[in-house]
């Protein structure tokens, strides 16, 4: 598979994502605006915008100026409509790798935003929030029901599984510090589509052990921690062409995913609280570090040259870093 065809499939995968799990943590956020008078609207923007990683502005925020800055606005690169512009980007540059059903998608999702977003600021933002989820939720079963088994699968949900540790640690991230009797971690569950699972699991006991047990070490709920590390370090065994090294994982991503496994499956029970924030801090540096060396690996693996001074008789070239 090319490279550029690769690396868009990836990061389709990480942008949809991205958009989906986006939509979840503010449509909860919005919510318990709405819904809960006690709520400090500007202090909850505010925590809001540190989980998703977006510098707050200046002045107070409130429920729409914390939405159009998540979803709509275009000056910074992490809002859900420049997710899905994104996406729809990657996926028409490797239109020869994805199914029509993938891009026409794609392509509906994003001419579809502007009149969303419409309709959002006459109604309210939940309509939009669920547009979002049930888009990406079917892009995901298209791209389930209508891609080959081979690289080019593995590199989508490659980078939708990337994504989603990432996005998981930064909601969880968001509470480590709250009290095991808070409230918050339902807002926790219902931001990772958890809640309905989680009550049919442990019959309705709210504990905030059970809850960040649930959501970063259960090994059936696709949306967990390590279910998904464990999606994203199959994936990986199976993009490697040499699989038989008698030494072990020869690449970094293989080396950072299973280090991270195993420090989430050999954990003592009992424990996960312990230090919470600093195994999730762990935990979201790998996630960059994972990205780092898949694009190194597969995208970048060779130095690019410039050429400058092309105008003139003695021009050299100068070999450049990686992208």
């Amino acid at each position: 598979m090319l490279a550029r065809n690769a690396e868009s499939l990836y990061w389709i995968g990480r942008y949809v994502e991205r958009a989906d799990d986006t939509a979840r943590i503010l449509d909860v956020a919005v919510h318990q605006l709405l819904e809960d008078a006690t709520v400090d609207p500007d202090r909850t923007s505010r925590l809001l915008l540190r989980v998703l990683g977006i510098d707050p502005p200046d002045g107070p925020l409130d429920v729409w100026s914390v939405t159009d800055l998540v979803a709509f606005s275009s000056d910074h690169g992490g809002s859900i409509v420049d997710s899905i512009s994104s996406a729809r980007e990657n996926a028409r540059g490797a239109r020869e790798v994805t199914s029509s059903e993938m891009w026409e998608c794609l392509n509906t999702t994003y001419n579809g935003l502007a009149e969303r977003e419409r309709a959002a600021r006459r109604l309210g933002p939940h309509e939009f929030f669920q547009y979002i989820k049930a888009r990406a939720a079917m892009f995901a079963g298209l791209a389930d029901s209508t891609l080959s088994r081979d690289d080019g699968y593995r590199f989508l949900l490659l980078g939708r599984s990337v994504e989603r540790v990432d996005m998981t640690v930064r909601l969880l991230l968001s509470r480590a510090g709250d009290r095991t009797s808070s409230p918050a971690w339902v807002t926790v569950l219902r931001s990772a589509g958890a809640h309905d699972t989680y009550l049919r699991t442990y019959r309705g006991a709210l504990d905030a052990h059970l809850v960040a047990e649930f959501i970063l070490l259960d090994r059936l709920f696709p949306r967990s921690v390590f279910h998904t590390v464990r999606v994203a370090e199959k994936c990986l065994d199976e993009l490697d062409q040499r699989p038989s090294s008698r030494v072990g994982a020869r690449d970094e991503a293989q080396r950072l995913l299973g280090r991270a496994r195993s420090e989430l499956e050999f954990l003592p029970p009992g424990v996960l609280l312990e230090d919470l924030q600093a195994r999730l801090i762990s935990l979201q540096k790998t996630c960059r570090d994972v990205g780092e060396a898949i694009a190194l690996q597969y995208f970048h693996a060779a130095p690019w040259v410039a050429w400058h001074d092309a105008g003139s008789t003695d021009f050299e070239p100068e070999v450049e870093g990686e992208l």
